[in-house]
């Protein structure tokens, strides 16, 4: 089964460093282990997620104040408790109050993108960046998705990108391969094919005189 996460900037930042990737992936695995044992593993993701993408980025000054030094742990934990007890599951509730423990709500986004990562790697999904030079509706990102899943036969966990610097097309990067389809590598081949061709017909016209 695949899954498409559209616009990845919207919903979890890139990894502000290495330690904080790092740190992120072992959070995530515990979230990952935690939540299949309450057997509430889609729903501590979702409000994770939401959390994320929809809470944090609209309550004034929750982020920085998450961050701030100057907060003391228990004061953050008080907060978190004050907020979102009663609001999400008591495991989500559980993962946050841990992170506020050891200070680790400031890389949430982080966390919240490692453990899709991570259900995706016990889901064997691969990871996979799709490339267009503009913009595609939903619909047609699921049908593109379904028959590059097909072409590779391999389940994908996909980003949709858009670089409108490519000639139109498409190009599809799964982990550390490079599957190039833009108009731009297609132009370079057919360059090559008729370059090849010109050499052949020029070689087979000497051989002919050569004849001759």
């Amino acid at each position: 089964m695949s899954t498409t996460h559209v616009n990845p900037q919207s919903a979890v930042s890139a990894p502000r460093d290495i330690g904080a990737a790092r740190l992120a992936k072992v959070y995530a695995q515990a979230i990952v282990e935690a939540s299949d044992r309450q057997q509430c593993r889609e729903d501590v993701i979702e409000e994770l997620t939401q959390l994320v993408t929809e809470v944090l980025p609209r309550v004034d000054n929750l982020i920085a104040v998450l961050e701030s030094p100057r907060v003391s742990v228990a004061d953050k934990a008080s907060i978190v408790n004050s907020t979102l007890a009663g609001k999400v599951s008591t495991t989500t509730l559980n993962v946050l109050l841990v992170l506020a423990q050891h200070d680790r709500l400031s890389i949430l986004p982080e966390i919240v993108a490692a453990v899709r990562r991570e259900v995706d790697r016990r889901d064997g999904r691969h990871q996979a960046v799709l490339t267009t030079a503009s913009p595609i509706e939903p619909s047609t990102q699921a049908d593109l998705l379904r028959s590059i899943e097909q072409s590779l036969g391999m389940p994908l966990a996909a980003t949709f990108a858009v670089n409108p610097d490519l000639l139109g097309g498409l190009v599809v990067r799964v982990e550390d391969t490079v599957y190039d389809h833009s108009v731009a590598t297609s132009l370079v081949s057919l360059a090559e094919r008729l370059k090849q061709r010109s050499i052949h017909e020029i070689q087979h016209r000497r051989d002919r005189l050569g004849t001759a």
